[in-house]
């Protein structure tokens, strides 16, 4: 399979942003699919992860302002990043895993896309 991230920009601190997560030559419908971030100098980060069924997982740092969702129709995972913050600057990467449940760690996620930038300013 492969991934598409795409959605990433500029937007001042408060703002939102909807990165989507788009796969080709294979349907992502029974694959848990995640979102992970890596800001300058800094690890590679989980944000959010999204079974098959839909249950989701989030980052305590994202909890209650981002949404990870998926359109199994249209083989998208989408991230929805609302009040955004200038520490959420940073190159955001999709993943799916070949399992179906979500995951936390990189590791864990077979396939990933190329990252989108988002740049949060104050």
């Amino acid at each position: 399979v492969q991934l598409q991230a795409s959605g990433g920009g500029l937007v001042r601190a408060g703002g939102s942003l909807r990165l989507s997560c788009a796969a080709s030559r294979r349907t992502l419908s029974n694959n848990g699919v995640g979102w992970f971030r890596q800001a300058p100098g800094k690890e590679r980060e989980f944000v959010a992860a999204i079974s098959w069924s839909s249950i989701t997982y989030y980052a305590d740092s994202v909890k209650g302002r981002f949404t990870i969702s998926r359109d199994n129709a249209k083989n998208t995972v989408y991230l929805q990043m609302n009040s955004l913050k200038p520490e959420d600057t940073a190159v955001y990467y999709c993943a799916a895993a070949r399992g179906s449940w979500y995951y936390t760690s990189g590791p864990q996620y077979n396939y990933w896309g190329q990252g989108t930038l988002v740049t949060v300013s104050s």
